[in-house]
């Protein structure tokens, strides 16, 4: 057992060791900040994109860099998740890329606000956040070969598709449930009924809920592409929904 005096001497230490361990870190923690947020690149469309985030209180909703609310998706790594054209989308006009679903406010952002918004969320998510927030596990996925019976090949989705379509739509049990599943939607529809469903949906079903999506032609192209192969499996009834 410590005497008074062996006591007030292990207080004190401790106090004033891990106070000056405390702010050497603290220290280290603000010389690292110019260089992990990349304050070099910090533009003034950035900048506005910033200041448009707080003065519509888009906290109110999101979080970013892990603070906020969380009644909407995160958002620190939006730019990588989503891309700079689904990003414009949702601004643009939210009810149209989620029809009867998204609740999101619409702001009548100018082009060169939703610009600078877009800047702004680059810059975010180019940070150096020391892994946060965890990446997602985008799989690949194995489907069967269109050109042989037992041949299985494994391929990539797209970026564009990890970035869109996985918002409304599923395939291998992950994703969306707004709109059908894409398991074997290469066996219901060809490439070229799939160019033109993509690049306009409405043309081809008046009505439908599916939004026509900022879109290069090479996305339209690749996703196309992409999709035309995943075939039902051998032996398989089909039962693709229709959209």
């Amino acid at each position: 057992m410590l005497s008074k005096s062996a006591a007030r001497a292990f207080f004190l230490t401790g106090t004033v060791g891990f106070s000056v361990i405390f702010l050497a870190l603290t220290v280290d923690t603000i010389r690292r900040v110019p260089e992990q947020t990349n304050s070099d690149k910090l533009t003034p469309q950035a900048i506005q994109g910033k200041h448009l985030w707080e003065t519509n209180n888009c906290m109110g909703c999101h979080t970013l860099l892990g603070e906020g609310a969380y009644y909407a998706p995160e958002l620190t790594k939006v730019y990588e998740r989503r891309g700079p054209d689904f990003i414009k989308a949702m601004l643009r006009d939210p009810e149209a890329m989620y029809p009867g679903q998204r609740r999101m406010v619409q702001y009548d952002f100018t082009p060169e606000q939703r610009e600078a918004l877009v800047a702004f969320f680059k810059w975010v998510g180019e940070m150096d956040l020391n892994g946060f927030p965890p990446e997602p596990r985008l799989l690949r996925v194995a489907v069967p070969e269109p050109v042989g019976e037992e041949v299985v090949a494994s391929i990539k989705r797209p970026k564009i598709f990890n970035q869109m379509c996985v918002v409304c739509h599923s395939l291998g049990k992950r994703g969306g449930n707004i709109g059908p599943a894409l398991d074997g939607v290469g066996s219901r529809r060809d490439y070229e009924n799939l160019i033109a469903w993509i690049t306009n949906p409405s043309k081809l079903k008046p009505g439908t809920k599916m939004p026509k999506l900022p879109l290069s032609k090479a996305d339209v192209a690749e996703l196309a592409s992409f999709l035309s192969q995943l075939k039902e499996p051998p032996g398989s009834a089909g039962k693709g929904a229709k959209q």
